[in-house]
């Protein structure tokens, strides 16, 4: 853990602390209703020795009264209680899921590292309700104490003999509940990585079922996925077993203390050191004594899932960027002049090239390895091994990546729709109408709302799943093109496209981004033909340039676009 960066300690304090107007009232009112819990045994013993025995009717009536007050404060400070701690349970856990999203968001990356998506999103759901759970058991903590003082109170006024049993007892039942409560943290926190492990394999091949049909893989996925699933479920059992030892042990250990007290209580009625009602009053607060005396035990293991959990979300917290925040900043406006020298990343090996502000290039790649290094570093989701990528004149590792990404959109050739309409997934990227019409009519997008029910305003499946691939890829290309930024990187953006629609797609994006730096990386003709010139990528190398009609007599590039 690297100085200054939040531990699994640090999270549950400022879930805590970040509630604590919550925290505070669930614990006063939990406080209150366990107080009044105490004293109804205590009252209903005093209403014996004093009205009952005596036959004092007056005196009854009074005591019945407020017998019926306490039932009413500790009924109404029940409720609160209940709602404050539920209040701050469920904010603690959405403002956590709040700073969990922003981190995995930065533009600097570094949290998804390692992870798989399916596991991010246990710890952003179950992780952090389980953390923010805590709320709710540090108000059920202080009731608990508070129910537990005020008996030993009662009773000591009983008798000096019973409450010195519950006092001496108590302590030594939190330090057992904290010593059984370790495994049940280590296994809590093993179960949670296991069940992130399996959702995070799980979203992967739902996402990729038609890939592995395609290859013929299902039964080494779901092989896969089974041996994962069971590792999960032994997990799971081992914490549940974990649970269920630390429970049946507190019961044990209460039920013999309470046994004990209602033995003591009773041999003191026999022999007289205490009359009847007092003997009711110690019988009742025995009983009483049961609920915060077991509490205990769910507490202990409140805290102890929450710690697990709460050190799972620091280390998504904690997780170091991927990237530098960089210091300089591109100049405004954004000209849109790139500059590529000595490039080195991942397969490209020192590639140099220039494009002029507004120009129209594409780029060929016959190994997508190479394309993808390209467009991961245009991105500025990395920093290159070696060599540079400047814009005006300004390098982007020296630029802040968020700073990057407004000036240079790479649209991926995956690229995944949100669960809105046909129109509302384009008018997301941009705030000017004039712009999402044009960038529908460029990418063909109203053909794609006619075959619509609803037409543009048809609300699309998660991810776009309900369209076509290429009603897919027109809807996504339109998003791009609405965003219009002075930089613009499309990859393979026609791949599920006819040819006659390819031609027109092609057409729209030549005349709307004109005047305004694009760069395509794709090996489709029509694309190529309408760019101002086009670069061959060949083993990491730029090979040849020049427009796509003089290029196809180069091997290279006939053989990746041509054959």
């Amino acid at each position: 853990m690297r100085a200054g960066e939040p531990t699994g300690r640090d999270v549950l304090r400022s879930a805590i602390k970040g509630q604590w107007r919550n925290v505070t009232a669930a614990s006063i009112a939990g406080a209150g209703h366990q107080a009044g819990e105490a004293l109804v045994p205590v009252i209903i013993g005093v209403v014996i020795d004093r009205a009952v025995s005596t036959g004092a009717t007056v005196e009854l009536v009074w005591w019945l009264v407020a017998l019926g007050v306490v039932f009413a404060v500790l009924s109404f400070s029940f409720r609160v209680s209940l709602q404050a701690g539920e209040l701050a349970s469920e904010k603690a856990a959405h403002a956590l899921r709040l700073r969990l999203t922003e981190r995995v968001l930065d533009h600097r990356g570094g949290a998804k590292t390692g992870r798989l998506a399916g596991g991010l999103v246990t710890i952003a759901t179950s992780d952090a309700l389980r953390v923010g759970h805590v709320n709710r058991a540090l108000p059920t903590a202080v009731a608990a104490g508070t129910g537990l003082l005020v008996g030993a109170v009662a009773l000591l006024r009983v008798s000096v003999v019973l409450g010195l049993v519950v006092l001496v007892a108590t302590p030594l039942l939190l330090g057992l509940a904290h010593l059984l409560g370790k495994p049940l943290e280590r296994r809590s926190e093993a179960e949670q990585e296991r069940a992130a492990n399996a959702s995070g394999i799980a979203a992967d091949l739902v996402a990729g079922l038609r890939s592995l049909k395609g290859i013929g893989a299902e039964r080494a996925a779901v092989d896969r996925y089974r041996g994962t699933s069971q590792g999960s479920k032994d997990a799971a059992i081992r914490s549940a077993t974990a649970q269920a030892f630390l429970d049946g042990s507190m019961l044990a250990v209460t039920g013999l203390l309470l046994a004990l007290i209602a033995l003591v209580g009773g041999t003191l009625a026999a022999d007289g050191s205490i009359t009847i009602g007092e003997l009711v009053a110690a019988v009742g607060l025995a009983q009483f004594l049961l609920w915060p005396l077991n509490v205990i035990s769910w507490v202990n293991g409140a805290f102890a899932m929450g710690r697990a959990s709460a050190d799972r979300i620091a280390s998504v917290l904690s997780a170091p960027s991927a990237l530098g925040a960089g210091s300089a900043d591109v100049a405004t406006p954004v000209a849109g002049g790139i500059r590529l020298r000595g490039l080195t990343h991942g397969t490209l090996r020192g590639v140099d090239l220039d494009i002029a502000p507004g120009e129209l290039v594409g780029v060929v790649a016959a190994d997508p390895a190479d394309a993808t290094a390209l467009l991961h570093c245009l991105a500025r989701e990395v920093d290159p091994a070696s060599g540079s990528v400047e814009l005006d004149g300004v390098a982007l590792s020296t630029v802040d990546p968020a700073r990057v990404r407004a000036a240079i959109l790479v649209a991926a050739h995956e690229a995944d729709l949100f669960s809105d309409s046909v129109v509302d997934n384009i008018r997301a990227v941009s705030a000017k109408q004039s712009d999402v019409d044009l960038a529908m009519t460029a990418a063909a997008v109203d053909d794609v709302a006619e075959a619509l029910p609803q037409g543009a305003d048809t609300i699309v499946a998660e991810r776009g799943r309900s369209l076509s691939g290429g009603q897919r890829q027109r809807v996504a290309l339109a998003r791009a093109l609405a965003a219009a930024p002075p930089v613009l990187v499309v990859h393979d953006p026609t791949t599920a496209i006819d040819a006659v629609t390819e031609m027109a797609l092609a057409r729209g994006i030549r005349e709307m981004r004109l005047g305004r730096t694009t760069i395509v990386v794709a090996t489709s003709p029509a694309l190529l033909a309408v760019a101002d010139r086009v670069v061959v990528l060949t083993d990491g190398l730029l090979t040849a340039e020049g427009t796509h009609a003089s290029l196809v007599a180069h091997a290279d590039y006939r053989a990746a676009v041509l054959s």
